[in-house]
């Protein structure tokens, strides 16, 4: 029987697992060239992926709700038609038995090659075995409380059936502990979230989660610099509501203030160009293209940044276009893995909730990030050739985050100031 392996593909410069979310094809299914196989998620983006032959699914090496890595064989498809039966195509049968119950190890087979054994954790005198420790840790279930779970394996051994039946008994009041991310930093106390009778306990989704961690990853990697400087963007704002309909008539697009901001930010990173890098040890990569990620809310209230590539390439109507598919996309679940691929740089636009201003977290493995808060009517002293006066401005704050360990606080505070400059020295006369 020929057989092709379907592998995870890379889907993104710092995404290196994916969670399997759903198979679209059970073992026996004809599955064609391109056509969707299996659901995936990251922490960038949900996505169905296409299989890369056709042929019959014989295999699926990782079930749902199981992280596999890039470069991972996820699939085996037949090339013949040829089929097998379902204890021959499921692992966990041979390993679990004829009864069908869960296994707690969860062991994937390759073909021509034999799966290591799995070697149980021990804990005093009792065993545990990875996935039960895996699971205790991602649910935070101290090594006090997991000694205390009945086991109905061999031994007394507890199985992921009990692991699992432990979490959906625990009591309305219980104590919490916060799940660690990445690397704590030595010695760190373990933080404790009490929860009191009546209070309502909401597990975070995947995503969440996944957030949260490269959120603590990159204040653990960077250390983060933030400088502020006010914009008055009167000008700007005039020319936009001026043209807006006119644009929507030429265009077909509406146009909001990002692609606007957007064209600024690319200017500044043009002048200075050592804010468009990443670190690698002691190394600098600098980037040879501007790719600006947008941070976008979901409806859900997670956030993700897609990305417009060759944003310098781009003229006011072609940002435009790519701020408005993009977010499109992104609040409809509609986004394919290399949107949220590349960025060099990102912007997150807090002025949509009404914030004048924020601190926003560095995306990794970028080295700066800009925050744009809300555009305001506030009173301002301005110089005419009569002398100072006091008027009505349109102004709003930039908020720039930077990397302390490449960015010193000239390069960061020059290049907020240099935005700025471009928004308020903003072109009134262009044509669309």
């Amino acid at each position: 029987m020929a057989e092709i392996e379907i592998r995870l593909p890379k889907m993104g410069e710092s995404v290196t697992e994916a969670t399997i979310t759903n198979w679209l094809k059970n073992i026996g299914d004809s599955v064609a060239m391109d056509e969707p196989l299996v659901e995936v998620a990251t922490d960038k983006v949900d996505n169905e992926l296409p299989s890369e032959s056709a042929g019959v699914l014989v295999k699926q090496l990782f079930q749902k709700d199981e992280v596999a890595k890039v470069g991972d064989v996820i699939a085996i498809l037949s090339t013949d038609g040829a089929s097998v039966s379902a204890a021959s195509t499921h692992p966990e049968a041979q390993l679990n038995g004829q009864n069908g119950e869960d296994s707690d190890t969860d062991i994937k087979v390759h073909p021509e090659v034999s799966a290591p054994p799995v070697m149980a954790i021990k804990n005093g005198s009792r065993f545990y075995s990875p996935l039960v420790k895996s699971i205790a840790l991602q649910e935070g279930i101290s090594q006090v409380e997991l000694d205390g779970i009945p086991g109905t394996g061999a031994e007394g051994r507890v199985t992921k059936k009990d692991i699992l039946n432990h979490l959906t008994q625990r009591g309305n009041t219980a104590i919490l502990e916060v799940k660690p991310v990445n690397m704590p930093a030595p010695n760190a106390p373990k933080m404790l979230g009490i929860a009191s009778e009546g209070d309502e306990i909401i597990e975070m989704d995947r995503m969440r989660r996944l957030i949260a961690d490269h959120m603590v990853m990159s204040k653990q990697v960077s250390p983060h610099v933030t400088s502020f400087v006010e914009a008055d963007v009167t000008n700007l704002v005039n020319w936009r509501n001026r043209v807006k309909k006119e644009f929507q008539a030429k265009t077909g697009e509406n146009i909001t203030f990002t692609p606007i901001f957007i064209e600024a930010v690319v200017r500044a990173i043009q002048d200075f160009p050592m804010i468009n890098v990443s670190v690698n040890g002691t190394t600098i990569i600098k980037k040879k293209d501007i790719n600006i990620g947008m941070a976008t809310a979901l409806p859900s209230g997670n956030l993700i940044v897609p990305v417009i590539k060759h944003a310098d390439r781009l003229n006011l109507i072609g940002l435009t276009k790519a701020v408005n598919e993009l977010a499109n996309n992104a609040r409809n679940n509609k986004l394919k893995p290399e949107d949220i691929q590349g960025g060099t740089y990102t912007i997150t636009n807090v002025g949509t909730f009404g914030n004048v201003m924020g601190t926003p977290i560095i995306n990794q493995p970028q080295v700066a990030i800009l925050a744009l808060g809300a555009i305001r009517k506030i009173p301002a002293v301005i110089e005419t050739p009569e002398g100072d006066m006091i008027a009505i401005r349109q102004k709003m704050f930039l908020s720039h985050s930077y990397d302390h360990r490449v960015v010193d606080g000239a390069l960061g505070g020059q290049f907020v100031r240099r935005v700025a400059d471009y928004l308020e020295h903003f072109d009134i006369s262009q044509k669309i």
